[in-house]
């Protein structure tokens, strides 16, 4: 075994719930999904740590199995490891991620005594009282078709297998991640369904998990994002909200105030930060200093972020979007040169650094197909970046998609279900 020299995070288990301490101190609730156990959920948001890090992470469970350290790549691969005492984070309560480790002091310190028999009889055995609660069903799945008219006739059916996989899918897609999350949707080549994926994405986390969605139009040379969404109130863009950042921050701000800079969608619930098309590159360029500080005021207001990036890659935004994503989405239509765009962007990234890399490794490339007859050409596509990224989703074709306004309800339902499946496994590594 090696002896650890990793950075930290914690994990403490009760029964099937668990709290998770990531590398800078933030303490978030861990769900398991479906019928997984809740230790692999744990495993899974490490791993996502790790990638995040660029580094193996060494990994403190506590709890009802007593304590364990693994140390967890990048890649999810699970080794034993020697613990040692390096510096913990801090958090915004100290003792709670002192304990694990004061814990491991103690019985290192303590002398260990031998193992003895386990007292046997009726005074070793503790009942557990009965809980008098049900538990609480699964609201998620809907039954539809011949199931749904049985079950409004009062008779028993359950679900079949496509209903409980889109159960699972809208289960995924409303959860609440203790802070913030980002998403990049990216890809150098213009036309190839960056503004589209955005927004369709965005619909389904507002749709199925109560709004607080910010899709960002990250783009400095005419971002369309505000061209295919619905206005607010206020014709304001991302330039007229970097001037407010510092107010919108202050502790006496509201939600209220952040309605002025951003564009709501009535009925797909999430809100627009626009750029402006209008001017040119040159006059809207957002440095990194810039970046951060409206990243700061979309933290603050909302739960997730998903970026609409430009084609520019050299730029610092699009630099920096990436730097601050936990999840990279690569849209491309059936044809070769969306294809290639594409496939050119993670070999860049591959490149850039180990977290990059990650991020290419972990990423999704949705193939929308953009003609009816176009069912062959976009498998074809999905085929070939099969085992090069975690993911790879088709969206069929769906005249909605093709111009005008972006609305969810206006998809057929496959399409929808498609989106929503497309979702569902980008919200696997949130």
């Amino acid at each position: 075994m090696s002896i650890a020299t990793h950075p930290r995070a914690f994990a403490t288990v009760t029964g099937e719930a668990a709290t998770f301490v990531t590398l800078d101190g933030r303490t978030e609730p861990v769900h398991a999904t479906g019928q997984e156990d809740i230790r692999h959920a744990i495993v899974r948001r490490a791993t996502h740590e790790a990638r995040r890090a660029g580094a193996p992470v060494e990994l403190v469970t506590s709890g009802d199995r007593g304590e364990h350290h693994l140390l967890v790549g990048t890649d999810g691969a699970l080794g034993a490891i020697t613990p040692t005492h390096p510096p913990v984070p801090v958090a915004a309560d100290p003792e709670q991620l002192a304990e694990p480790a004061r814990r491991m002091e103690v019985r290192e310190q303590a002398p260990q005594p031998e193992p003895v028999d386990a007292p046997t009889g009726p005074a070793a055995e503790s009942p557990t009282r009965p809980t008098f609660l049900a538990p609480i069903p699964d609201t998620a799945s809907h039954l539809s078709g011949w199931r749904g008219a049985l079950a409004r006739l009062g008779l028993s059916v359950g679900p079949s297998a496509a209903e409980r996989r889109r159960s699972e899918w809208v289960s995924a897609v409303s959860t609440h991640w203790a802070g913030c999350r980002t998403l990049a949707v990216a890809n150098g080549k213009g036309g190839v369904g960056k503004t589209m994926t955005t927004a369709m994405l965005a619909a389904v986390f507002a749709r199925q998990g109560g709004g607080n969605v910010l899709a960002w139009d990250n783009n400095d040379t005419r971002g369309t994002l505000g061209w295919r969404t619905e206005q607010g109130l206020y014709d304001t863009t991302l330039r007229d909200l970097l001037p407010a950042a510092a107010e919108l921050l202050t502790p006496t701000a509201g939600v209220s105030d952040m309605t002025r800079f951003v564009h709501h969608q009535g009925s797909d619930r999430y809100d627009v930060l626009r750029s402006n098309p209008e001017l040119l590159a040159t006059d809207q360029r957002i440095a990194t200093a810039e970046f951060d500080l409206l990243m700061q005021v979309a933290a603050r207001y909302y739960r997730l972020v998903i970026f609409d990036s430009g084609n520019d890659e050299s730029a610092e935004r699009w630099l920096r979007m990436v730097d601050s994503s936990y999840q990279l989405v690569i849209p491309t239509l059936a044809a070769p040169e969306s294809a290639e765009s594409a496939a050119l962007l993670l070999d860049a990234l591959r490149d850039r650094d180990e977290r990059s890399a990650a991020l290419a490794e972990n990423a999704i490339v949705i193939v929308t197909q953009s003609e009816p007859s176009g069912g062959a050409a976009a498998r074809r596509v999905a085929d070939g970046f099969q085992g090069h990224v975690r993911a790879v989703g088709v969206i069929p074709f769906d005249p909605a998609l093709k111009s005008g306004p972006l609305r969810f309800d206006r998809l057929r339902r496959r399409t929808q279900d498609a989106w929503l499946r497309a979702a569902a496994s980008a919200a696997q590594e949130l």
